[in-house]
């Protein structure tokens, strides 16, 4: 049985996955295309419902982005959010333009007053905040159109033409600084589209093992295990899918954290898989012998784990499928889905021209990291691993900034376990999305009893995310960061400095490589 499916079309604005996560967490299911879908391709995703995104166009202009002509003739729901809002209006006779004085202009949070006749607003508050971010607003509605909210500068801040579901809201109802938004999507899911709610991670994880089943037959398949929360319950998935015609080859690459390898060993030991553990790490640290640019890190690292699946490939007789646990982050940060390139994942941008696979598998690439934890706990993975702290594939040597020695890793290792270990004692894990330590490449004067030290410099880093699209640092305690900071300096060798991290993403990354 299929999922109910909403489209999100992508006008090129900033919170087209936030739309999806609040549609996903509705327990409907959603894809993100680009705006240039064909109507016939449209028909053929047979969408309960689509969302225009917001944009940073304005739809008046010449060359501005449109959707496929036809579109409106489906008979198909659509919500409109900001420059979504404003193609509505544009297309259906009303009259968009350019803010004709500062106060026609709304930005941030915004006092707004709601219509509740309306089906979007049905049940919520007649007041509440909405996050704004426009400079041209509608002064002209479409005909069949009623306005159904307002703000103090604003007289059309929402649409609604009932009769042929079309919704239009000015503002931004997929982030959290709007009160009720995500109820305002789930009304236009439920009580405009007719959802039903078939979108869980216990459907998905059935569906996908008979495809996997499907797909792969008798045939042996060749996984690649990194010990991070996406590997492992891509293994997890095939194993139950496949059993023992799946080798799990687990790249020991001395990148690791630590205790790491053995951990990962233990979480597997329910099923009956080939785990293959290897050890790799004087043939990586070879590799990356004097490399300080980071892309060359992650390109060295991604080339290195496919040749090493290749060759334990070989070692079993033949492979036909490479299975990896990338996830949708990481295919819209790697440059897919016409978004920028801001980095390149090992397991993604990073794989070389030359792969010895027949295909490669990737389960995951359409969940959020939320959605791939559920799906680990519908396998039967254990809590620890469920909620393991993200690790980029390339490991400790992105967060070892500059040339890489197995004496950084070690002093990294430890600085990195003593900051986990106290904010598992705070009991602060499930308030902080990522967390971890980076052995900067600065060496900075210290004092150590009555010695001058000349050591290196650890920087803390912690962020708080819904999405890892954007994120914030995390307001750690200052208590907890000293006794941080204080067993760093004291239990680690050849460390005399602790910093703490304070800038959100953007402008910066959540890794510093």
């Amino acid at each position: 049985m299929k999922n109910q499916k909403i489209l999100i079309l992508n006008f090129g604005g900033q919170y087209d996955q936030l739309i999806a996560r609040r549609v996903r967490e509705c327990n409907v299911y959603c894809e993100v295309k680009p705006y240039t879908m064909t109507l016939s391709k449209i028909r053929a995703f047979d969408p309960i419902g689509i969302i225009f995104t917001g944009g940073p166009d304005s739809v008046y202009k010449e060359n501005s982005y449109h959707p496929a002509e036809g579109i409106f003739e489906l008979g198909i729901p659509i919500l409109g959010i900001c420059y979504g809002c404003q193609l509505l209006a544009h297309h259906l006779g009303g009259m968009v333009t350019a803010a004709e004085n500062e106060n026609a202009r709304e930005y941030g949070k915004t006092l707004t007053f709601y219509d509740n006749s309306c089906l979007l607003f049905d049940g919520l508050d007649e007041e509440s905040i909405s996050w704004m971010s426009h400079g041209d607003y509608m002064k002209k509605v479409p005909e069949g159109f009623k306005l159904v909210a307002h703000s103090g500068k604003c007289p059309n801040v929402a649409i609604c033409d009932k009769e042929r579901k079309f919704y239009g809201v000015q503002f931004h109802p997929e982030v959290n600084h709007t009160e009720n938004g995500t109820a305002m999507i789930r009304n236009f899911l439920y009580k405009v589209c007719g959802a039903v709610g078939d979108w869980t991670m216990e459907s998905y994880m059935h569906r996908c093992i008979e495809e996997i089943r499907s797909k792969v037959g008798k045939d042996k398949v060749l996984l690649a295990l990194s010990g991070g929360v996406d590997s492992s319950v891509c293994a997890a998935l095939f194993a139950e899918a496949v059993g023992t015609q799946l080798t799990c080859v687990f790249v020991d690459h001395g990148l690791l954290r630590k205790d790491e390898g053995d951990e990962v060993e233990k979480a597997f030991e329910k099923w009956n898989i080939n785990l293959n553990r290897v050890n790799a790490k004087e043939r990586f640290l070879k590799k990356l012998e004097g490399i300080i640019e980071p892309e060359q890190k992650r390109k060295i690292i991604g080339e290195e784990f496919i040749r090493v699946f290749e060759e334990e490939g070989k070692k079993i007789g033949r492979t036909d499928y490479l299975a990896q646990g990338t996830i949708y982050p990481d295919v819209i940060e790697s440059g897919k889905e016409n978004a920028e390139t801001i980095k390149s994942h090992h397991n993604v941008g990073g794989l070389p021209d030359f792969v010895d696979f027949k295909e490669i598998i990737e389960p995951l690439r359409l969940l959020f990291k939320d959605e791939v934890r559920e799906l680990g706990r519908q396998l039967g993975l254990p809590e620890y691993m469920v909620m393991r702290q993200p690790f980029p594939g390339p490991g400790l040597a992105i967060r070892v900034i500059g040339e890489i020695t197995k004496e950084k890793l070690d002093i990294l290792r430890e600085a990195d376990f003593i900051f986990r270990d106290e904010i598992a004692k705070a009991r602060m894990e499930s308030q902080l999305n990522q967390y971890f330590a980076v052995l900067t490449n600065m060496k900075s004067v210290g004092v150590m009893g009555d010695g001058r030290t000349y050591d290196w410099a650890i920087a803390l880093r912690s962020v708080t995310t819904e999405d890892f699209m954007t994120a914030d640092w995390s307001r750690i305690p200052y208590e907890i960061l000293d006794k941080v900071s204080s067993r760093i300096v004291n239990e680690v060798s050849h460390v005399n400095r602790v910093l703490y991290d304070i800038t959100s993403k953007p402008p910066a990354t959540v890794e510093f490589e």
